[in-house]
């Protein structure tokens, strides 16, 4: 599975016509929580669609890329779920999902939803000076972090892009003893002491069913 790539048509496969079914168009970094979620609830009745994960660095292309992805499978769908929330996009993105009729995720970024909106909210304050890691990025911390910065060449910049952190959450969507251990040789990389959260999926889970 390349995250770059357009991942379609993932889940159970069964007859069902497609003119039945709910699209899901989602980040690339959730495509994993959401073929789990759509094995374990036995939604057969979903599909899924990817947009690469790097759009994660890349905003701006999210809303445009959204819409495009859309309107090429509108009409071959019942229904269509953005599995994005904000995500950087300033209130674009759900603009133009009210424009085109279709549902997305409540709530900033997948740190948000993943931990649910409400208590994330409520401990906003006080973890201000958190970095937050999920499944996806424990094992993607290299290239979606790391060398992006250009951490891997220049290791002395840490404190200049990190400094002002004072922990790093790592919010487990699995209970996972090699993301366990990845995380915690992270959180020594970029001198933060470490919080493990198991979070299961939280308002995921929940926006999917009412999709």
């Amino acid at each position: 599975m390349h995250s770059d790539d357009y991942l379609t048509d993932i889940g159970i496969v069964n007859s069902m016509p497609k003119i039945d079914k709910v699209l899901i168009i989602a980040c690339g970094a959730l495509a994993r929580e959401i073929i789990d979620l759509i094995k374990i609830n036995n939604w057969h009745h979903m599909d899924l669609t990817c947009l690469p994960a790097k759009y994660h660095l890349y905003p701006e292309k999210i809303t445009t890329a959204v819409e495009l992805a859309v309107k090429k499978h509108i009409s071959n769908y019942k229904n269509i779920f953005i599995a994005y929330a904000d995500c950087g996009t300033g209130g674009l993105l759900e603009k133009k999902c009210n424009e085109l009729g279709v549902k997305m995720i409540k709530g900033p970024h997948c740190y948000s939803f993943f931990e649910g909106n409400d208590k994330f909210t409520q401990n906003a304050e006080d973890e201000i000076s958190a970095f937050y890691l999920t499944d996806f990025l424990v094992n993607q911390f290299d290239a979606f972090v790391w060398k992006p910065m250009g951490l891997d060449k220049h290791p002395e910049l840490i404190d200049v892009y990190f400094g002002n952190y004072t922990k790093l959450v790592y919010q487990a969507q699995t209970k996972n003893n090699q993301l366990e251990q990845k995380a915690y040789e992270i959180s020594k990389k970029m001198n933060l002491p470490l919080e493990r959260r198991y979070t299961g999926y939280g308002d995921l889970e929940t926006a999917l069913s009412l999709a």
